[in-house]
């Protein structure tokens, strides 16, 4: 990067930690630090609602998840609108009239002590894990910048976000995630144009019909084949509404990053202005962000690509024996560039749409061949380059200044979201276990210094999992994938405890548990695409929950 490049970014991330330092004053007791006095606006809690979804995962790897994989990612968030209106109607108001500072405290008022630790304790394993990964996404940025070791790069990204939660509390995140998000809008749209404008004669229009083309703009599929119905289909109209209904369920309504953005709210219409504005910005938001990745895949079109985005891995395989072979894939990779560039730029009728699309299909095909090859040169390396194609873009062909907004802008989605996951898991570690398993006689100035150690101790356990979180492919994917082995549980558990008051609480803690160790087997037996163990989750937790109490009353009346 150039040195304006490096100002702009600096002065970006400088910004933001004064700023967030200069508006984060809050009472010093657990409802200060973890919902900032329950203060906020509806517009702040929208704000830092998209904010806490909107990761560097969000940024660094969905465009390039369309570039390789098309638009039909954005039906996976097809069933959070409906989501939204449950969890305004149903989870709000019975959150706000018990005060509770997490969602789990309901439990143990509707079940018991055990319940409550234990769904607790399943939501800080889940968001701990995808919150390391989340860190992992900046790191692989200024890694690959600095040329900086991933492991350092971790060490040092994981710090400043523990120096930035400890000292701010929830409102510093929530106050700051307004100017983050702006910047975020901001950037995005700067790439946008940039992918369209760096094409001479090239508008909007030609690089959707690029895309549309090259298969990439199916937005709606079933998941039908000529066999029937494909489980294994990962984005499909009916997965993405109904496993994604009830992901999005659980995440809105039980996991504490995202409950306490709003409950930080002022009172109950606050919150639920907050949560239903968001499924309505949502899918279109989400729809825009891929949409870059199509403009990318558009330029890509019209200038030289890479075969493979990751140049450091390349970098490493060319030094090994199986260089010959990777330097004969991509001189024919870009003999067929050559010709895909030439066939763009000519009138020549007898070039048809056919003989593009066929040619870029040759592409592909050499581009993953060139994939098993570095596995064979690198077993240990991250051949999924999927994290890196939007990077490439924005620092090999953005104007100066550019280039460090948009890194401001994937580090910016990163310290929003990672600062509410930290804040979250300091507030359930705090609140739900420590206080009611540990030390039930804490001070509120004991327990406001202690959320401090706990918001630090996460902190090293997300840089812990960082370090783990190479070869996972595509992040947007992978997180999702992680949440969903937990979410159908913890939803189900509150679900019984909304509308199944037969159910009592050693039932649904034995249920959760057998239930838990289902969905984990499910998911390693690959029958089944990861949106449905959401589905899954709830169906084991509820039907074997009535099972158990019918056992467990039969047992009682003996």
């Amino acid at each position: 990067m150039s040195w304006i490049d490096w100002l702009v970014l600096i002065v970006a991330l400088l910004g933001i930690i004064a700023y967030g330092m200069f508006k984060s004053e809050h009472s010093k007791n657990l409802e200060g630090y973890f919902l900032g006095d329950r203060s906020m606006p509806w517009w702040i809690v929208l704000i830092s609602i998209m904010g806490t979804q909107a990761s560097a995962v969000t940024f660094l790897s969905a465009p390039g998840q369309a570039y390789t994989d098309g638009m039909r990612f954005v039906q996976y968030y097809f069933g959070l609108p409906l989501a939204m209106l449950v969890v305004s109607f149903v989870f709000v108001p019975i959150f706000s009239r018990l005060k509770v500072v997490t969602a789990y405290e309901y439990l143990e008022h509707r079940f018991n002590l055990n319940t409550r630790v234990f769904t607790a304790f399943l939501f800080l394993l889940s968001r701990g894990l995808s919150t390391g990964i989340s860190i992992y996404a900046p790191a692989i940025i200024v890694s690959s910048i600095l040329g900086w070791n991933i492991y350092i790069t971790n060490v040092v990204i994981g710090g400043l976000l523990i120096i930035y939660t400890v000292t701010g509390g929830s409102k510093a995140v929530a106050v700051t995630q307004k100017v983050q998000f702006a910047i975020i809008i901001l950037g995005m749209v700067i790439a946008a144009y940039f992918a369209i404008h760096l094409i001479p004669g090239h508008s909007f229009r030609d690089a959707v019909d690029t895309g549309r083309l090259l298969g990439k703009m199916n937005v709606f599929t079933t998941g039908f084949t000529e066999e029937g119905f494909n489980w294994k289909d990962k984005y499909n109209i009916w997965s993405g509404v109904i496993g994604g209904f009830f992901l999005s369920l659980s995440y809105f309504g039980t996991d504490q990053s995202q409950v306490g953005r709003y409950l930080a709210a002022k009172n109950d219409k606050e919150s639920k202005t907050g949560l239903l504005l968001n499924g309505i910005v949502k899918v279109p938001m989400q729809y825009l962000i891929l949409l870059v990745g199509i403009l990318v895949l558009a330029f890509y079109q019209n200038k030289p690509s890479p075969i493979f985005f990751d140049s450091k891995v390349v970098e490493k395989a060319q030094a090994t024996e199986y260089a010959p072979r990777l330097n004969t894939l991509e001189a024919n990779f870009n003999r067929l560039g050559q010709q895909q560039l030439e066939w763009q730029h000519t009138n020549d009728n007898g070039i048809n749409d056919s003989l593009i699309v066929r040619n870029y299909a040759a592409m592909e095909s050499l581009r993953k061949e060139y994939k098993l090859v570095l596995k064979e040169a690198l077993p240990m390396a991250d051949v999924n380059d999927t994290n890196y194609i939007f990077l490439y873009f924005i620092t090999r062909h953005l104007p100066q200044g550019m280039v460090g907004l948009l890194i401001a802008v994937i580090i910016l989605a990163a310290w929003g979201s990672i600062a509410a996951a930290l804040n979250s898991l300091s507030s359930t570690s705090l609140v739900d276990i420590h206080q009611k398993v540990f030390n039930k006689n804490l001070s509120d100035a004991q327990a406001y210094k202690l959320s401090w150690w706990y918001t630090f101790f996460w902190g090293v356990f997300c840089i812990v999992v960082a370090m783990f979180a190479t070869n996972m492919g595509s992040l947007i994917e992978a997180v999702n994938v992680l949440g969903s082995l937990f979410y159908g549980v913890i939803l189900g558990i509150f679900l019984v405890a909304f509308f199944i008051k037969y159910i009592k609480g050693n039932a649904v803690l034995i249920s959760a548990i057998i239930s838990e160790l289902l969905v984990i087997l499910v998911y390693k037996l690959d029958v089944i695409s990861f949106l449905w163990l959401n589905v899954i989750g709830v169906i084991f937790l509820i039907m074997i929950a009535l099972m158990v109490q019918l056992i467990l009353n039969a047992k009682n009346k003996i």
